[in-house]
């Protein structure tokens, strides 16, 4: 008579589940890495924020928040800012002032392309990079040279 359930089926049934499980989750950073249709949301930190990047809090919320999520986590419109792609080593704060100017066409994330955002005046456009600098410093992300590969 066959057995049932021997040793060998239930370990290739673990071995199948472990490679199903380790897929499903690989599909599920790319689709988040690459702008897939769920939000790309990261986890913020907000610290005391000082009197500038208070104003750029509120500068952010309505000029940036729409696309790259309150306190710059991310949605499914716009990547995340507090995140190691921007550390001021590799976007630094030239690269925001050009963004929010000229636009920025896709390149790190499936987003498609950042419209420029002439209702920005200045004066916000610094109180906001003081703001996104501060939540990022608050979560771990400071300036590492970029090293073109």
């Amino acid at each position: 008579m066959a057995k049932t359930g021997s040793g060998s089926s239930g370990k290739r049934g673990l071995v199948l589940g472990a490679i199903l499980l380790l897929a499903a989750g690989t599909f599920g950073l790319s689709r988040w890495w690459d702008g897939g249709s769920r939000a790309a949301l990261v986890d913020v930190e907000v610290p005391t924020l000082s009197r500038l990047a208070r104003k750029g809090e509120v500068a952010f919320e309505a000029n940036c928040a729409s696309c790259h999520g309150q306190n710059g986590a991310g949605t499914d419109k716009g990547p995340p800012l507090i995140y190691d792609t921007y550390n001021p080593g590799h976007h630094d704060d030239g690269a925001f002032v050009r963004a929010a100017r000229f636009g920025v066409p896709q390149h790190h994330w499936r987003f498609g392309n950042m419209p420029p955002q002439p209702q920005v005046t200045d004066r916000e456009l610094v109180a906001i990079i003081r703001y996104v600098r501060e939540l990022q410093e608050a979560n771990g992300i400071f300036y590492k040279p970029h090293i073109m590969q």
